[in-house]
């Protein structure tokens, strides 16, 4: 068995690699088994709040146990959540080949303040995605930023699953838009433009302006992104 486990910040185009990954005749997706974990841990305020925590044990090692079992194909592609991550214990990592998704905070702040007014470091994760990386970089890792994948996705996804040790399918490159079966709950509040498309595509809302009181947490969040950033695959 197989574990493709995702590290992404939030507002990036995580949910778009999982659908493309679901398209592969021999890999099963997970999205976002942690989030009830997170939610109970840190009492944080999410649209959808209370439906996520009906849905999901809020027991860490209750869903660790349902995640690292046999499952009926050979690879699992885990989706998860960097500031999910940073309120558990990290060991499971040991156990996968973590992919480190990264994104302009600029953008990424940006369009997470649509959402969420008030946004924190821990919020976008990218700090604790390098705090992880760091911890983990002789170990089996890949990083992949957005911006780059978006240029030539067939040339970054073949390389991305040249280094997890699996054969480039070229039905990753598309999907049927919509909603999927393996969405978890909170899709309605969170989704709406990948539901939209049909492969990897740049969002005219990519370049939507950064709120000023923000400026300080993009200054900030560039450090630890650039750093990242050195590491990601070349499209």
């Amino acid at each position: 068995m197989k574990y493709l486990h995702l590290i992404s910040g939030p507002r990036n185009i995580s949910t778009a690699l999982m659908y493309s990954f679901a398209q592969r005749s021999d890999t099963q997706v997970v999205d976002e088994p942690f989030y009830a974990v997170y939610l109970s841990k840190t009492q944080a305020s999410h649209p959808g709040k209370d439906d996520v925590l009906k849905a999901q044990s809020s027991d860490e090692e209750v869903v660790k146990r349902e995640l690292f079992r046999a499952w009926t194909k050979p690879v699992l592609f885990i989706k998860n959540m960097a500031h999910h991550i940073e309120v558990m214990s990290d060991g499971f990592l040991s156990k996968c080949i973590n992919i480190f998704l990264i994104r302009d905070p600029k953008q990424l702040i940006a369009s997470y303040a649509q959402v969420i007014e008030k946004v924190t470091m821990r919020d976008i994760g990218v700090q604790h995605e390098y705090e992880l990386f760091e911890k983990i970089a002789d170990q089996n890792t890949i990083v992949i930023d957005s911006g780059l994948l978006l240029q030539n996705p067939e040339s970054v996804l073949k390389q991305a699953c040249e280094k997890s040790g699996i054969k480039f399918e070229r039905e990753m490159l598309h999907w049927k838009a919509g909603p999927k079966v393996y969405d978890g709950i909170w899709a309605p509040h969170w989704y709406a433009n990948v539901h939209r498309s049909t492969g990897f595509e740049k969002q005219a809302t990519s370049n939507r302006p950064l709120p000023q009181h923000l400026e300080p947490l993009n200054e900030e969040a560039s450090i630890y992104y650039q750093k990242l950033l050195k590491h990601a695959l070349k499209p």
